[in-house]
């Protein structure tokens, strides 16, 4: 049996004159913040109407269910994505800007990762960076459906890199390891192993989150130029 697809973009919104009580953004902004302390767990209609001091009929004036209030929230994280215009900077400045940007995002919101490639960014914060970003990449030269490669190739990158940051993030902040031990232990099970202790050894005295940074930044433009490189093939 199959399940007919809903999403709060696509139905016809509320009249803002007619609306009870709190505004659309009010209450996107309080979900947000419960998001942000709890995750997405902790998220609730309950939750939410009492944060806001206001009982359900307000906040399903605009939502159906957690989903759609998940679909508003999940917007505006695409809404603080950042992507250089094509038209002043060159196409790779764009999409890097756009892949540095959104890996922040993520970072920032870790519940977010949650939802790709659950949910559907189709709302209008998602739908103009994803234009901007598409017409980075024809402005590269790509065509038809390669340009669509091109964006998954990327964004594909982004997530596999930031999805298990955010979770090794939760993991650090609600364990806080000893650091020391984890190493150790590290090192012990990779006794037979010794050019990869000296991999784990090389890292001991620097910044976790510099390393990530630049091991991030160093796959990002190395995606790029794996993609300018079809461009000469």
């Amino acid at each position: 049996m199959t399940k007919g697809f809903s999403s709060v973009w696509t139905r016809e919104g509320r009249s803002a004159k007619s609306t009870p009580g709190l505004s659309r953004d009010q209450i996107v902004r309080a979900a947000l913040e419960l998001l942000d302390a709890e995750g997405a767990d902790g998220l609730s209609m309950r939750k939410l109407g009492a944060k806001l001091g206001a009982g359900a009929t307000s906040i399903y004036w605009y939502v159906a269910n957690k989903d759609e209030l998940l679909e508003l929230a999940y917007d505006e994280i695409w809404g603080e994505m950042v992507i250089a215009d094509p038209e002043q900077v060159s196409w790779r400045y764009a999409a890097a800007s756009f892949g540095k940007s959104m890996r922040q995002a993520i970072l920032r919101h870790p519940w977010a990762s949650r939802l790709i490639g659950r949910m559907p960014a189709i709302g209008p914060n998602a739908l103009r960076a994803t234009d901007r970003l598409r017409h980075a990449i024809a402005v590269a030269g790509f065509e038809g459906l390669e340009i669509d490669y091109a964006i998954s190739t990327l964004t594909a990158y982004v997530f596999g890199m930031s999805i298990p940051e955010t979770a090794f993030n939760e993991y650090l902040a609600k364990e806080e390891p000893d650091e020391e031990a984890m190493r150790a232990a590290v090192t012990q099970a990779m006794a037979d192993y010794p050019e990869m202790v000296k991999r784990v050894e090389a890292y001991h005295n620097l910044d976790a989150s510099q390393v990530r940074e630049m091991s991030f930044d160093f796959g990002l433009y190395t995606v790029l130029d794996g993609l300018e490189a079809r461009l000469v093939t």
